[in-house]
């Protein structure tokens, strides 16, 4: 077997088969494919896509390029949660001491934020002591002691990704659907999870930017679980503009612990309430969708999933008490941006916030950059709140001099109007 005719067929607009796909992944993680060759083969699928059945493939011998986590012992339901990326993305730290008050087991790795998009791994590392990185030992301990766990992503786990990750973000491949359900599936499945939800992220702070492509994304990925045995969901939901009001890395932590307190914005306790809702019956741990929120805010108003949040920061060394004092958030600069207009307030650029989020320090142009955990916005006022002249519209956060011409830049995406509209926060379901 040859990698120049596996090329050729693929952009012959050939099915490959298993074994075809396998040689290339194997090949190319072992380094006798070089770059060059491999990057041809995946514009002539970004070009010629493939269909499910290739796509299984490919995430299966993905997942064998490394190695995989096996939690049968535990007798529990694995269940798992991944967002696409989206700003004020804080979903996994509140939904995933929630579902584990509720007897689910989270045993979940996350990443780091880029660009506009936030990191689940740096907020959680704005708590001072919080370990991301456990060895095989501890993670499984943490689990198995307290039902969750969010560490990074293990570099033993499904390497072929990274590698053809890294390829893919410079020979322009990066959008292609199939490449992306394969690099999403295969980490999902190889950390042992048999429940998963899939929170396909859609409008202009997404890269996914429009429905039917969303949509296209998450079937895929479906099928991709039938084939590999698996329980997946997916929920397209509302990127248009940020989700709650706190976009940054401390604030958002703050954000989590009102949301579990019973006190988040009504926007993001939609997606909490929803994306539960949908694991819980996937998990079979509820008969419906009206008892599965039941459930929810059972947890909630009895205290059980701040309790969990709490326990399970500790458990991973994260100085939780701290977190509670006054001062814990505490930026040296602010900025309040007041509104010279009156009416019903339209964000219509959820990338302009987290662009701007990323300017004031709490995110990164390049992987090397540092993060501000004191950085970040709150929207004082966000989609359909009715704004007054002379009300603080949003207030930013820095440890450094803030320009001012950020304000600037909110100012042009948000637009006023006479009547409230519409807002959808899940746009479609798919199981």
């Amino acid at each position: 077997m040859r990698i120049i005719d596996i090329i050729n067929k693929k952009a012959s607009k050939q099915e490959l088969s298993k074994e075809e796909i396998e040689f290339f992944v194997e090949n190319y993680v072992n380094g006798n494919i070089p770059d060059y060759q491999a990057s041809a083969l995946l514009m002539a699928i970004k070009l010629n896509s493939m269909n499910e059945v290739e796509t299984s493939y490919l995430t299966n011998a993905m997942i064998n390029s490394g190695d995989t986590i096996d939690w049968s012992y535990l007798n529990s339901v694995i269940a798992d949660k991944h967002s696409t990326g989206g700003v004020g993305d804080k979903v996994s730290i509140v939904l995933c001491p929630i579902l584990a008050s509720l007897g689910l087991t989270i045993a979940k790795m996350s990443g780091r934020g880029l660009g506009h998009t936030g990191g689940t791994l740096d907020k959680l590392e704005s708590i001072a002591g919080f370990r991301i990185s456990l060895s095989d030992a501890e993670f499984k301990n943490v689990v198995e002691k307290h039902n969750m766990a969010i560490v990074g992503q293990n570099e033993k786990l499904v390497p072929a990704d990274k590698k053809i990750y890294a390829l893919r973000d410079v020979t322009g491949t990066v959008d292609s659907i199939p490449l992306i359900a394969a690099s999403i599936m295969s980490k999902k499945l190889a950390t042992g999870s048999t429940s998963i939800l899939l929170d396909v992220k859609c409008g202009n702070g997404a890269f996914m930017k429009n429905l039917d492509q969303a949509k296209e994304l998450g079937k895929l990925m479906i099928q991709i679980g039938k084939q590999l045995n698996k329980n997946i969901a997916v929920e397209i939901t509302n990127m248009e503009k940020p989700l709650g009001r706190a976009i940054g890395n401390k604030i958002e932590i703050l954000e989590a612990i009102d949301s579990l307190n019973g006190k988040g914005p009504k926007d993001f306790m939609e997606i909490i309430y929803s994306s539960g809702s949908t694991l819980l019956l996937l998990a079979n741990k509820a008969k419906n969708e009206q008892e599965a929120r039941a459930m929810i805010k059972e947890v909630i108003d009895n205290k059980k999933a701040i309790t969990k949040f709490n326990e399970w920061i500790k458990a991973q060394d994260g100085d939780i008490d701290l977190v509670y004092k006054e001062n814990w958030f505490n930026p040296k600069y602010k900025y309040e941006v007041i509104s010279d207009n009156e009416g019903y307030l339209k964000i219509d650029s959820a990338i302009e916030f987290g662009l701007v989020a990323m300017k004031l320090g709490a995110g990164r142009s390049k992987k090397e950059d540092s993060i501000d955990f004191e950085a970040g916005i709150y929207l004082n006022k966000t989609s359909n709140d009715y704004v007054k002249k002379g009300d603080v519209l949003f207030t930013l956060y820095s440890s450094k001099e803030i320009n001012i011409g950020l304000a600037k830049d909110l100012l042009s995406v948000i637009q006023f109007s006479k009547n409230p509209f519409e807002i959808k926060e899940v746009l479609a379901k798919l199981s």
